[in-house]
């Protein structure tokens, strides 16, 4: 498109450009008539010589006069000269493109006509060879850009080649996380690639590891359970209350590892909306322990939406509300506050909180300061872990309540595992 155009314009200037040269000299043709002050043919004669000077092709016409610098251009314009305008014509002749310029004029008392044109033929075919030179040097510049541009491509897309060679290396187990020396376009993907991986070892490796210590754990309760049911002596109530406990145990742990098999961590693609989910759970403890007073807060919360899968924050808070709602004697304060990269949720209480000497051993598994309430001392050691899957942790101190203060801070920014 860009060459046609070119063609257009050139032809379109170079008709502008000659047009405006006829028309100067049809002026200057006019005013040497003017001048001159001479009969007509005398006139004519003049101009006759002087054109043919200037290999152009002349028809003068005054009053009745009409004079060519060619006969044969006489018959064949004398229809332009009818027309009483000033403008550029072109006219085809026997192959021959001409472009002629017309010019009224008034000489002594006689109206007068003067046609002035030139062979366009030999600037087109002159235009022509420039129109096409042009068109080769684009056209082999075109080429060269379409190589070099190929050649970048293709020096472009190895780091995706080479990354496709590891993603097989990868599934055939040869390794274990990208290196890819990439352009900085691709370097965020390469890291969230990289750390998709390890988030897929760490939920293996927990997996593992809970399968293993689920097993350990129900094994000796199920070898006791099933030997007391195998024997012969009559079960009486003192051995059916340990049976019992010994099921509540096994029950216990299962539920526990459900809990924590339930843990997403980050990089799911989940958001938490805090305005929602924390005043629900709220309203849901207030249900579960109607004689206490549970009250909520919230600082420099300047947005909704945080990156953390829902069920992970509602374990989170509903583990500190609940510790909470068991010990307090009536009061439970429950703060959110929400940093540019950080959440930090404090819960304290006005219970006969924990011993300095104790408070390190606070969310260690299985774990139990004090029995006089029900449980098993799992839940802040759940907390513990969920704190670290999102590269925080819980801390335990004394509250200004008079109980347990039960801070848990969690890091926000991205790539937080």
């Amino acid at each position: 498109m860009t060459w046609l155009m070119h063609g257009f314009f050139l032809e379109n200037i170079a008709k502008d450009f000659l047009g405006e040269r006829l028309r100067r000299e049809a002026d200057h043709a006019v005013s040497q008539l003017g001048e001159e002050r001479s009969l007509v043919p005398e006139s004519l004669q003049s101009v006759s010589k002087s054109y043919q000077v200037f290999h152009h092709l002349y028809v003068l016409s005054i009053g009745d006069s009409v004079s060519a610098s060619d006969p044969k251009w006489r018959t064949r314009l004398s229809p332009l000269l009818a027309s009483d305008r000033d403008s550029l014509v072109e006219v085809e002749e026997g192959g021959r493109h001409l472009l002629v310029y017309r010019r009224h004029f008034s000489w002594e008392d006689s109206n007068g006509v003067l046609l002035i044109g030139e062979d366009f033929s030999q600037v087109e075919a002159g235009l022509a060879t420039l129109h096409w030179w042009v068109g080769a040097v684009a056209g082999a510049l075109l080429i060269v850009l379409i190589v070099l541009n190929m050649l970048a491509v293709n020096r472009g897309l190895r780091p995706l080649r080479e990354l496709r060679e590891q993603l097989g290396a990868l599934q055939a187990g040869q390794r274990r996380r990208f290196s890819v020396l990439a352009p900085s376009e691709l370097n965020a993907l390469v890291e969230q690639l990289n750390r998709f991986m390890d988030d897929i070892d760490s939920r293996l490796q927990y997996s593992r590891e809970s399968a293993a210590n689920l097993s350990h754990a129900l094994k000796t309760p199920l070898a006791a359970v099933t030997q007391v049911l195998r024997g012969n002596r009559p079960i009486d109530n003192d051995r059916r209350f340990k049976l019992l406990a010994r099921i509540e145990n096994i029950n216990t742990q299962l539920d526990a590892e459900l809990r924590r098999s339930r843990i997403a961590g980050p990089n799911m693609g989940r958001v938490t909306h805090v305005m929602n989910d924390s005043p629900r759970l709220i309203d849901m403890f207030r249900g579960l322990y109607p004689e206490k007073e549970f009250q909520i807060t919230y600082s420099n919360v300047d947005r909704d939406q945080i990156p953390i899968e829902p069920h992970d924050f509602s374990e989170m808070l509903g583990i500190l509300l609940d510790n909470g709602g068991k010990w307090a004697k009536y009061y439970i304060c429950c703060d959110i506050k929400l940093l540019t990269e950080m959440l930090v949720i404090t819960v304290d209480d006005d219970g006969p909180g924990v011993v300095e000497s104790d408070l390190p051993r606070l969310g260690e598994r299985g774990k139990r300061l004090d029995e006089r309430h029900p449980g098993y001392g799992l839940g802040l050691s759940i907390l513990t872990q969920l704190a670290a899957r999102y590269a925080g942790y819980a801390q335990f101190s004394h509250s200004s309540l008079g109980g347990l203060r039960a801070k848990v801070t969690l890091t926000l920014a991205e790539g937080a595992r």
